[in-house]
């Protein structure tokens, strides 16, 4: 005879339905979704990239330690600069947004310069500071755009009922950022960047039409990328059929599948993958979900998700809840930054999109990509903080944490 669980009543259902919703609707809900969810993705990602790459690592450099122990050097980095940027006002935001968004493009012009610019994989997207260190300036420029977008949109809040005010001059600075960013080779990228600004003047209220007009040149400008590049339309034919050209440009995709594949439902077990081994290539880097999926199963990818969920929740939650017009384009620019980035990386993996080479957010390796995000959501943290009813029950709290607490006589009952 089976025994099964009777399913929950729906007074039960409603219960907790009724309980999550009271529980998102208190005023530190954002601020603790964005903040938890940062922490388990950057501790998960530090996890996995130490698995990831440790038969890399030791095949490089004679240690399996060395590329996580990097990584772990760039999150000590960003952890401190996550909390100052959770500190700062909201005026020292849009104060920054000019001088980030020029030395941004200043940085982008000197990854062009020979001599200066690095090449890795055939993009030219990166400056060498020292070592084995570089630096991806399309990573800051990715934030960088956010805050300049928001801070000319808010000042010109009056006027974008006019196209022309709505377009002009975002849309000409944001052409620089990408075609800078296209000069180097970084088509995967460039999507991020493009997502973010018709987020932007989706936020804004465009009109329908705009997108109409602006989709028709971008699609041409994707496709033509595309075909200039044999990798990349390579790339493209494999994502139909991974399998028709197994051992050429359909290999990094099918290897994928199979990672996925052999990790069922709860994985191999940490540190147990086989496509680490020499067989996928950039196990921890682009395909670090892939490595996630075969070691940690279906249920480590969806607590993946479900994180990346929680985090978006609470940056629409900062969005809708504010009244300030930078806070919603900021929060509403970081949205769609982060989520379409984490699309485009676990589609690629899951060869539901074609393979465009942008990593996991907080979870791949890579220093310029982990400090922008973690700035970027430090930012959020800093919204989130100055939201109604917020910032008095932070302090609340702080004040019940240092309250001495009433003591009992010894041997004193409570009912």
């Amino acid at each position: 005879m089976t025994l099964t669980s009777p399913p929950a009543s729906p007074a039960i259902r409603s219960g907790m339905g009724a309980s999550l919703r009271v529980a998102l609707s208190k005023p530190l809900a954002p601020y603790y979704l964005v903040l938890g969810s940062t922490v388990m993705l950057t501790a998960l990602g530090l996890v996995m990239v130490l698995s990831a790459s440790s038969v890399e690592s030791y095949a490089a450099s004679g240690s399996s330690w060395a590329i996580a122990q990097r990584q772990a050097m760039w999150v000590v980095i960003g952890v401190p600069a996550l909390v100052v940027a959770s500190r700062l006002p909201t005026a020292w935001f849009r104060m920054l947004a000019l001088p980030v968004l020029v030395l941004s493009v200043v940085l982008l012009v000197l990854v062009l310069v020979p001599g200066i610019g690095v090449s890795v994989n055939g993009n030219q997207n990166w400056i060498d500071i020292g070592g084995s260190f570089r630096i991806q300036p399309a990573e800051a420029a990715k934030y960088a755009l956010v805050l300049w977008s928001a801070d000319l949109l808010t000042r010109k809040r009056k006027l974008l009922h006019q196209n022309k005010h709505l377009l002009i001059p975002l849309l000409p600075v944001a052409a620089v950022v990408i075609g800078l960013v296209l000069l180097g080779g970084d088509l995967g990228t460039s999507l991020i960047l493009m997502a973010i600004v018709a987020g932007m003047l989706f936020i804004a209220g465009a009109p329908l039409r705009i997108f109409v007009w602006l989709g028709a040149p971008a699609i041409a400008l994707i496709l033509f990328m595309t075909f200039q590049r044999s990798a990349r339309l390579s790339r493209l034919q494999s994502f139909l059929d991974p399998f028709a050209d197994y051992e050429g440009a359909g290999w990094q995709a099918a290897h994928s599948m199979f990672a996925l594949a052999s990790g069922g439902w709860w994985g191999l077990g940490l540190g147990a993958s086989r496509e680490k081994w020499g067989s996928l290539p950039e196990a921890h880097t682009d395909f670090i979900f892939a490595i996630i999926g075969e070691e940690l199963g279906l249920v480590g990818t969806l607590t993946v998700l479900l994180l990346f969920g929680a985090m978006i929740l609470g940056a629409l939650r900062i969005a809708l809840a504010t009244d300030d017009l930078f806070v919603r384009f900021a929060a509403g620019g970081i949205v769609v930054w982060i989520g379409v980035q984490m699309v485009i990386n676990i589609g690629g993996v899951l060869s539901v999109l074609p393979i465009t080479g942008v990593p996991l957010p907080l979870v791949s390796y890579g220093g310029s990509a982990l400090l922008a995000t973690m700035f970027a959501l430090g930012m959020l943290l800093a919204f989130a903080r100055n939201l109604p009813g917020a910032r008095e029950a932070l302090a609340e709290r702080g004040a019940a944490r240092w309250r001495p607490r009433t003591l009992r006589p010894r041997g004193a009952r409570t009912r």
